[in-house]
Parts: C-alpha cells; sequence; structure tokens
C-alpha cells in the first residue's frame, strides 16, 4: 500500500520558510545612540548606583545585546568614560589652539565647560571625571590611569595657552606657565563639583571671572572686558 502524502497547510509551510526569530540586539540598533544614554546614566547615578536592569531600561536593550555589544558594566563604563572624554575634547579643543587673546580665550573655555556641567535632563551633571571616575580610580587601576591621564592634558592644555600668551606679550617673562595651569584645571574642577549641587550659573561665573583676573593680573593689557557684569 502507498501511503499518501499529507498536504501541508499555506501556514505550515509559512512556519518552515520563515527566518527563525533572531535574539539579542534590538531591530535598529544604534551603538552611538546606546552608548549616550548609559553615558548619561552613569553621570546621574555613579557606577555603583547604577544596575545592569537601569541601563537595559535607558538604552532600550536586554542584558545580552548590552553584553553583545559593550561587554560588562564595568567596559561600559569605561567606553562611556571614553565617549565623554572624546566629546569634551572635540568641544574645546579648536578654543585652546586658537589665537585670540588670553582673557577671550579662557572665557570661552570656561563657559563651554558649564555649558556641559549644567547640562542633564533632570539637573546638572557636573564632570564625569570629578563626580564620578575619581570615585571608581581608588579601587581600579585602569579608570585611576584614565582620570590621571584627563587631568595631564588638560594641565598641557592649559599651560601652551599660557606660554603662547607669554610669547605674544600677554603676560610677563616671570609668569610661571605650569603654576597657572594647575590654577585653571582647579577651576575647572571646582566648577564642576558646584554646577553638581546645583549652584547657579551666575554665581559659577563670578567663580570663574574671580580667577581669570587672577590669572592675568600680572600684566594690565589682560584687564577684563569693560562692559563685563560685577
Amino acid at each position: 500500500m502507498v501511503q499518501k502524502t499529507k498536504k501541508l497547510s499555506a501556514a505550515a509551510k509559512a512556519d518552515l520558510t520563515a527566518e527563525p526569530k533572531r535574539r539579542g540586539r534590538p531591530r535598529g540598533y544604534q551603538p552611538e545612540i546606546a552608548l549616550g544614554k548609559a553615558l548619561d546614566l552613569f553621570r546621574k547615578d555613579g557606577y555603583a548606583a547604577t544596575s545592569l536592569d537601569d541601563l537595559s531600561a535607558a538604552t532600550g536593550m536586554n542584558r545580552p545585546s548590552l553584553y553583545g555589544a559593550f561587554g560588562d558594566k564595568r567596559e561600559l563604563y569605561i567606553k562611556s568614560y571614553q565617549r565623554y572624554r572624546e566629546d569634551a575634547r572635540a568641544a574645546m579643543i579648536d578654543i585652546f589652539r586658537d589665537e585670540a587673546p588670553l582673557r577671550n580665550r579662557l572665557q570661552r573655555i570656561y563657559a563651554i565647560a558649564l555649558d556641559i556641567y549644567l547640562s542633564g535632563e533632570f539637573g546638572p551633571r557636573g564632570c564625569f571625571t570629578v563626580m564620578t571616575a575619581a570615585s571608581e580610580a581608588v579601587a581600579d587601576p585602569e579608570i585611576r590611569a584614565m582620570v590621571l591621564e584627563g587631568f595631564v592634558e588638560l594641565d598641557k592644555a592649559f599651560a601652551s595657552c599660557f606660554r603662547r600668551a607669554k610669547e605674544k606679550g600677554e603676560l610677563p617673562d616671570s609668569a610661571d606657565a605650569i603654576v597657572l595651569a594647575h590654577l585653571a584645571s582647579a577651576t575647572v574642577h571646582t566648577i564642576a563639583i558646584r554646577a553638581r549641587a546645583r549652584v547657579p550659573r551666575k554665581e559659577l561665573e563670578a567663580i570663574v571671572n574671580g580667577a581669570i583676573d587672577v590669572m592675568c593680573a600680572s600684566n594690565p593689557q589682560c584687564r577684563p572686558d569693560v562692559g563685563r557684569d560685577p
């Protein structure tokens, strides 16, 4: 007896020919956007207080997707910190290299810093380095190396500004570019901390202007703009 072959229904055929469902990254996954969301969360809550569930909700990616794209939580944190540094560097590098008068250059650098520190959907987030990475640097050698590298990079950028100002006669030969650079970097750090504490921008700008006055005090040519608010 010959067995009759059963005919498959159209629905059954469709099930056989359909591609298997894939798990993992969501459709339309964009790594830069997801990394930006993770960065925002780490800046707001820090490393320890940010859970994988928080990161999953923020990025729209489940845990396997996060691991596949970025590695574990620590790796994602480090990549977020690298992204923050790259963005901050890109925002300021042209001003550091500019040949504008020293006071003008410093004012623009601090204005951009305040824009970064005071931004945030749920309030000012301050500086990633000062507010969260510095805490993790205590126990994590790799993060500590990144933090120190960031400090040195900022010091060198400011020192270059002051050396050029000396060459142009904006500062006297006796001015110490390294000491001034440390003062300039310290001003960046203090406004970052105060911004996170929700000190109003006007007060932060007053701190900046006072620091610039000190940095430029050795030369009358580098005096405050006439129209600046007291």
